[in-house]
């Protein structure tokens, strides 16, 4: 039996993450990838990027001490492979190459810039087929701070995935008009017509805290009804109520609102009444890829 470590860094438009992965190889037996750590750091850069235009200066320190942090961590955890990821804030802030520039010469991390559909393609690639039933129909919704992914998966394969910039602290910042919402509703409602037994499939921080709350267990799917009620219920509440009754962190009991009402939008428009939340995104996705491309060398 050998184990390796390998690492992912998701650089998203509400927090940054590291995830690091036990990779078990043993003969005659099928890989596996066991969660050894993840470290979450609240840097918003999507509230600068998508109301300013670029990262502040303050985001900026913030972001490279994190990395040289990352960067000891996974020298102290022995990771021998990394990739590090980042989606919509980045890709939209003036300065995103600057810093990544910046990063790679203080912090020695070298950062790909991912558009939405390459983000799709790597949560796809995650341990989605485990909750995917051939007989059954699923949307999955990745929702982040400056985007959601879609993807309709029939038959066990992908039918059709699109990207929407209706992330939550787009939403939180007023930067979705009618138009968007709209484009999004004819999309699920065109896709999803025809489809019988389609189920919602969820997957970020927003909806993996929905699911801990509702006190389900692991793989028992959220009722689209409870759901619902949670909304109007967290939504009752001001701000610092959601963090000292309920002990969210700050920078969860804001964005929680927006992202609820993206998968109650999107089961309204598909007829979903279920979603399941298999609690995987896009580390897991990049960690997936990232071992299986060294694989092939």
């Amino acid at each position: 039996m050998k184990v390796r470590k390998f690492a992912a860094i998701d650089i998203g438009s509400n927090a940054i993450r590291l995830l690091t992965h036990n990779v078990i190889e043993e003969k005659g037996k099928k890989t596996q990838f066991r969660k050894s750590a993840l470290i979450r750091v609240a840097v918003r850069l999507g509230e600068d990027s998508f109301t300013l235009g670029q990262i502040s200066e303050k985001n900026v320190d913030r972001m490279v001490k994190s990395m040289k942090a990352f960067k000891l961590l996974m020298e102290v955890a022995g990771v021998e492979e990394y990739r590090a990821c980042a989606t919509s804030a980045m890709r939209e802030a003036k300065n995103g190459q600057e810093i990544i520039n910046k990063i790679k010469k203080e912090a020695n991390i070298s950062i790909d810039l991912i558009d939405g559909k390459e983000e799709a393609k790597i949560i796809a690639s995650t341990d989605l087929k485990d909750v995917i039933k051939e007989d059954q129909s699923y949307l999955y919704i990745d929702v982040g701070g400056g985007s959601t992914e879609f993807t309709i998966f029939t038959k066990g394969k992908i039918k059709i995935s699109k990207s929407f910039k209706l992330g939550t602290v787009r939403l939180l910042n007023d930067m979705v008009g009618e138009d968007l919402w709209n484009d999004l509703q004819s999309w699920i409602k065109t896709n999803t017509e025809g489809l019988s037994k389609l189920s919602i499939i969820g997957s970020g921080g927003n909806i993996n805290k929905l699911h801990k709350m509702s006190g389900r267990k692991e793989g028992q799917a959220l009722s689209c009804i409870w759901l619902n009620a949670q909304y109007h219920f967290l939504d009752s509440l001001c701000y610092d109520d959601r963090i000292s009754e309920l002990g969210l962190n700050p920078d969860r009991a804001d964005v929680i609102i927006p992202a609820t009402r993206i998968f109650l939008s999107a089961a309204k428009w598909s007829g979903a009444k279920k979603i399941y939340v298999p609690k995987i995104g896009l580390s897991d996705g990049i960690i997936k890829t990232l071992y299986n491309s060294k694989k092939k060398r």
